[in-house]
């Protein structure tokens, strides 16, 4: 059986996910934990289900989501997964978190990337890579069609859709992203945001007031 447990966490209300199986492996995807109450917070999960996480994986690299890599890595010794087109936001992580008025321990660098039509594997789950760019140029969204569950980071969410006037935020292909990569899939498929509650597909087609 597959499992999902979120967490909300740091100052942007990310969502933080962590997916594993019946054997106790586990992917983390996108780790906000921001500070030492939210790792341990995390820690403490990870500690009394027994998993053994394999992958850090990344929808995008927004500095809300990629605050606790440092932690992950020193942890775990699992470094980030991403598609290429983001490593420019974790070179920029200091940065960025500086124009908030945050600060963050710098991530260290991914050395495997994430492409359009990749497959993960966890256990007996395969998850398929949708290249979802828009909200950032290298957006990667996570599709697990047996148990019709799609992790879509800041690219859809319950009534809304990822922002895009942040650098290299493009609203065209955002849309594009929408319509030809997600709203393609069943109507019943859970999707579960970057923050806020989870939605689904028909949902959004149905309601979204953003979709044009």
């Amino acid at each position: 059986m597959l499992y999902l447990k979120s967490f909300c966490f740091g100052p942007f209300q990310e969502n933080t996910y962590l997916l594993f199986d019946e054997n106790k492996e586990a992917f983390i995807i996108d780790p906000g934990n921001s500070n030492n109450s939210e790792n341990q917070i995390l820690k403490a999960f990870i500690e009394e289900k027994e998993l053994t996480l394999t992958r850090l994986l990344l929808t995008h690299a927004h500095i809300d989501h990629v605050m606790g890599n440092r932690f992950i890595f020193d942890t775990y010794g699992l470094l980030p997964e991403v598609n290429a087109n983001d490593v420019f936001f974790i070179e920029r992580m200091k940065q960025s978190a500086a124009m908030y008025g945050l600060s963050c321990e710098q991530s260290p660098k991914p050395e495997k990337f994430i492409n359009e039509g990749d497959v993960i594997r966890l256990g007996n789950y395969s998850f398929h890579c949708l290249f979802t760019p828009g909200h950032s140029p290298g957006s990667i969204s996570f599709y697990n069609k047996e148990n019709k569950l799609l992790i879509s980071g800041d690219v859809l969410f319950y009534g809304s859709i990822g922002r895009t006037d942040l650098p290299m935020g493009n609203h065209a292909t955002l849309m594009e992203s929408i319509k030809q990569k997600l709203f393609v899939l069943d109507d019943d498929v859970t999707v579960y945001s970057g923050h806020g509650p989870a939605t689904s597909i028909g949902h959004e087609k149905g309601t979204n007031p953003y979709i044009i």
